[in-house]
């Protein structure tokens, strides 16, 4: 009996509408260009392919598999879609739409709605376009996540590090700093221009019909791949390129698509370090590294049809590259060396002073909270810094200091107020006075001895995590990273 023309999951939420193929000559990167460089642990074959899988709907619809998506999307919180639903009313509504979304998905009749489209700034002034699937779409994404992710992420290759169990940024420089350690100094530094837009769906479900050899899913991930995106200023715009950078299924998908980079770089014999579409190739000299950087970038553009950014691209030492927020290189004695780059440290300077603005209208308090919650998070990842780092989180402490001390003088409006609260949190008569009735702005006041003695370093301290006694606490141990790894 045919099948009636699915349509999009009517559930109470849910109102949107709705290479070339030739072979590339193996390159040196100061290696025998015989020696094929192998991950430890790698399970590729090229001999053997891995083994088509069928009936994968039945293990996505799944009801266990299912309430493990929702509780992951509940966890992660995140912005509604498009049809403006909060993750909360879904999570108070999940015993009914359960069961909706399973045989929504069983019998072929689930249509995913509309991507609702935000613009985020970039550090150069750019803007990044983010896609925020609507909750239910987003459930469902996730419990697709959940059975391919186990199918595919064995097969990837030990170098990728991006959105994958038990690897992440500490573990991408670590094999940075071996690399470094064994004499490749100069990285090959490939920027993929807008990948996430540039994927082409033809090619990327050809990949995914290699692997998975249940069509309803492969339909599934197409009408995903396929759903319209609507502009903040209301426009529809139909998507013939990219996967939805926002969703669960999108850093899965990106590095299946990369994987055939991985590849060719495991063919060519090169050593190299890739999270996401951000790639280091690894090489003893210059001349090297231009030559795998013109025949890479031709792999790129006629292979993959992505576009390799020649701005933002480089040969150069790998100490003067920006990789993932970090400066990578290691002493003459060998020693590592992972401090903060001048795009990471230019960030944190200007969210500090979007946390500590001289108008600010609320209580002290409340700036230094908000303050300490940003600390949290940003030591939660740059804790990778080794203790050359040091320097730089004393100067960091210190700026952030005295623009609370700021904060304070502007909120105390006029002179005479000013010189009343400083002796009453014990600065002197004359320092107070020499402070409140100065003729100095606000943030040479900042500094002046009247607000330090009011306001010492040790007050700050006792209220809300530093910088640096935050990384001391959670500094990551590279030692015994290191020792572990030899």
């Amino acid at each position: 009996m045919r099948k009636s023309r699915p349509r999009q999951l009517l559930l109470p939420f849910a109102e949107s509408p709705q290479g070339d193929g030739r072979e590339g000559r193996p390159d040196e990167s100061g290696c025998d260009a015989r020696t094929v460089h192998t991950g430890k642990g790698s399970q590729r074959s090229e001999l053997t392919p891995p083994p088509v899988a069928a009936r994968l709907l039945e293990q996505v619809a799944a009801t266990e598999n299912l309430k493990q998506a929702l509780h992951k999307v509940y966890r992660n919180k995140g912005a509604p879609g498009v049809d403006r639903v909060t993750v909360e009313e879904v999570w108070r509504n999940r015993s009914s739409l359960l069961p909706k979304l399973r045989d929504a998905l069983l019998e072929e009749t689930y249509v995913p709605g509309d991507i609702r489209r935000v613009w985020i700034p970039k550090s150069n002034g750019e803007q990044r376009g983010l896609g925020i699937p609507n909750v239910i779409d987003r459930w469902a994404s996730q419990a697709v996540l959940q059975v391919l992710e186990p199918l595919y992420d064995p097969t990837f290759h030990e170098s990728s590090h991006g959105f994958r169990p038990r690897r992440g940024a500490q573990t991408a420089l670590a094999q940075a700093a071996e690399y470094l350690k064994q004499g490749y100094r100069w990285v090959v530094d490939l920027d993929l221009e807008k990948f996430f837009d540039q994927v082409c769906h033809q090619r990327l479900l050809d990949r995914l019909g290699q692997r998975i050899g249940d069509r309803r899913l492969l339909r599934m991930i197409r009408l995903l791949l396929k759903a319209k995106v609507v502009l903040p200023d209301g426009t529809r715009v139909v998507t013939t390129m990219g996967t939805p950078q926002g969703g669960p299924l999108s850093p899965l998908l990106s590095n299946i698509v990369l994987d055939e980079l991985d590849q060719e770089f495991e063919r060519r014999g090169l050593r190299f370090v890739r999270y996401a579409d951000d790639g280091r190739v690894f090489v003893k000299s210059p001349r090297a590294g231009k030559r795998i950087m013109a025949s890479i970038t031709r792999f790129i553009e006629s292979r993959l049809r992505l576009k390799v950014n020649q701005e933002k691209s480089a040969v150069d030492l790998a100490q003067k590259r920006h990789f993932l927020g970090f400066h990578i290189g290691t002493s003459r004695s060998g020693e590592l060396k992972v401090t903060l780059s001048a795009r990471s440290f230019d960030r944190i300077k200007a969210r500090i002073r979007e946390f500590t603005p001289r108008n600010w209208g609320r209580s002290l308090a409340a700036c230094m909270e908000a303050i300490a919650a940003y600390i949290r998070g940003w030591i939660g990842y740059f804790r990778l810094c080794t203790k050359r780092v040091v320097r730089t989180l004393r100067y960091l402490d210190s700026h952030i200091r005295r623009r609370l001390r700021a904060v304070i003088i502007c909120q105390k409006k006029t002179a005479r107020h000013l010189f009343r609260h400083l002796h009453e949190h014990g600065a002197s008569r004359r320092t107070a006075a020499s402070t409140a009735f100065g003729c100095h702005g606000t943030w040479q006041k900042s500094r002046s001895s009247g607000v330090h003695q009011a306001y010492p370093n040790s007050w700050f301290n006792e209220r809300f995590v530093m910088l640096e006694p935050a990384w001391r606490a959670r500094r990551f141990d590279w030692r015994s990273l290191w020792e572990t790894s030899c």
